[in-house]
């Protein structure tokens, strides 16, 4: 695969059952870049499925964790110690139940925010250095739902079209913080 300078990596777990499951929307968006950027998930490497392609003048590491949610860890700690990546120079897609279905947030770091898929990166890597993308999935429609149901539960049609309109917005905020300009990508997409 060659030297890398950017990893991207898309929270979600594998197997047909949890597409299209909230959880899954960092799976959702790295498909849309792949497709964007021409890339195939070709790859298996670090308990994921990898790609590779170029933002501009640089080689971006597309991964998808095969580990599940709660095991990314692993992952991009493998990628991490492979490439000798610096944690600044991943960023992370995955799932947030505080933001409304079509609205995303990017941060430069930060805690795990109760994600358990980004507990693990933290725990395993031993940093909070990590920019994201954190895209909303919508609150429980009834607090005494269990939470897990809610984020394994499958997006309906109408959100499905909402996030489709989204990710051009995700796509373009990816191209500006692989290139080094994520406060300018903050004030445009957040």
């Amino acid at each position: 695969m060659g030297n890398i300078d950017f990893v991207i990596v898309g929270l979600g777990n594998p197997g047909k059952q949890y597409d299209k499951t909230r959880h899954n929307v960092g799976f959702m968006a790295l498909d849309y870049i792949s497709k964007k950027l021409n890339a195939e998930f070709n790859a298996e490497k670090f308990h994921s499925l990898c790609a590779t392609a170029g933002i501009g003048d640089k080689k971006v590491l597309l991964l998808k964790p095969q580990t599940f949610m709660n095991l990314s860890g692993k992952a991009v700690q493998g990628v991490m110690s492979f490439y000798k990546i610096l944690p600044e120079k991943i960023l992370i897609i995955f799932d947030d139940i505080s933001i409304p279905v079509g609205k995303m947030r990017i941060r430069r770091k930060g805690t795990h925010g109760g994600h358990n898929g980004m507990r693990n990166i933290i725990e395993f890597c031993g940093s909070q250095n990590f920019s994201r993308i954190k895209i909303g999935v919508g609150e429980r429609p009834n607090p005494k739902w269990d939470l897990a149901d809610w984020v394994l539960s499958k997006f309906d049609n109408s959100e499905i079209s909402i996030l489709e309109k989204l990710m051009p917005n995700v796509y373009h905020s990816i191209e500006m913080i692989v290139q080094d300009k994520i406060d300018e990508a903050m004030s445009r997409f957040n």
